[in-house]
């Protein structure tokens, strides 16, 4: 559970900083290759030395099994990086010598039904006690809230989410009734346990490929309407992504870019992508580049555009005659001009005159 969970603690860079320090570092060391290993090994060898001392002063032999628990702990720490690069946030694998970002771009970065496929198979094998019924309750409550919060709004286009969290009542209707007509087999861990687990791990797996071959067909509609709007803009394509959306694996978020200007548009599987609406963003030229570039020398601007994927500034309209304001953004999550994240910063600047 540590060595799964622990490259997590980079959010403890914020204690040192702010919000942009956090950014900065987020997803990066403990999250590479070198960072997985060393939290695979050191790990168990914390755990070691704490159980030695445990058993020394309980004066009995010591428990654990190093070679064992080792294997286990570098295969559970390896899950973390890669469930990360599942989704559009990404991560750098291969820091600290270089700082590229890698995306999977097949799996929103919260999504119910890996939640109710995983959490159904711990639910099956713990809860055998009173105590741990009444946590998974309370967790389950938690949860059906949250979702169920989320859906009611997220408007007229909030169906996926009203979709998945019935998914999710129906499937904690379903364990509780499991649980409560098996109750004495599902004590049997050692005989239920492993068959189970290596189901839910085969489910998981089905699904990602099912993704995959859906981002493979919300890639090409992508490319196929960024092409298209491009050649009517006299523009050409330099690059474009598909990414999921939350609790639907037919609706696709698309960014393309092309030399002039960047476009935003959603992607709905089935659909011949005919009547879909794109919204186009300018990259600045001329007088807007340059007051761009003396608002990228702001430590704020270097971190957002240190992670942004699609980085876009737009400079206040009008002419520059003592100070204006560069908007910074990344287009993934959000657009020039919002009023707070940690995706999009507003950076003042004085004029080139001044």
């Amino acid at each position: 559970m540590v060595s799964a969970n622990i490259a997590d603690a980079d959010f403890l860079t914020v204690i040192f900083g702010d919000r942009w320090t956090l950014l900065e570092h987020h997803r990066g060391l403990t999250h590479s290759i070198p960072g997985t290993a060393a939290i695979g090994v050191l790990i168990p060898l914390i755990a070691l030395a704490i159980e030695r001392v445990v058993a020394k002063i309980r004066k009995r032999s010591p428990r654990i099994r190093l070679g064992g628990l080792m294997i286990a702990s570098i295969i559970a720490a390896a899950t973390h990086p890669l469930l990360d690069w599942t989704n559009n946030y990404g991560l750098r694998p291969f820091l600290p010598w270089s700082g590229r970002w890698f995306y999977g771009d097949l799996v929103f970065i919260v999504d119910p039904y890996i939640w109710l496929a995983l959490a159904s198979a711990m639910f099956l094998l713990t809860s055998n006690s009173k105590l741990k019924l009444t946590g998974w309750a309370v967790l389950g409550l938690a949860i059906s809230t949250f979702i169920g919060l989320a859906g009611w709004r997220s408007g007229p286009d909030g169906w996926p989410l009203r979709i998945a969290f019935i998914a999710w009542l129906v499937g904690i209707v379903s364990l509780a009734s499991v649980r409560r007509l098996g109750a004495r087999a599902v004590e049997d861990i050692n005989r239920i346990g492993q068959p189970l687990a290596l189901a839910t791990l085969l489910l998981l797996t089905v699904y990602w490929g099912a993704l995959a071959l859906a981002h493979r067909s919300a890639l090409a509609d992508t490319l196929a309407v960024a092409n298209s709007v491009a050649a009517s803009k006299g523009e050409h394509v330099v690059r474009a992504v598909a990414m999921p959306t939350v609790a639907s694996p037919f609706r696709w978020q698309s960014v393309a870019e092309t030399d002039l200007a960047m476009y935003r548009f959603r992607i709905e599987l089935g659909s011949d992508g005919t009547n879909t609406s794109t919204t186009r963003y300018e990259k600045p030229t001329g007088q807007k580049a340059q007051l761009a570039s003396l608002a990228e020398l702001d430590r704020r601007a270097q971190v957002l555009l240190g992670f942004a994927r699609f980085p876009l500034a737009r400079v206040a309209e009008g002419d520059c005659v003592g100070q204006t304001l560069v908007q910074f953004a990344d287009l993934r999550y959000t657009e020039p001009g919002a009023a707070r994240g940690n995706f999009s910063v507003n950076i003042p600047v004085d004029c080139p005159a001044r």
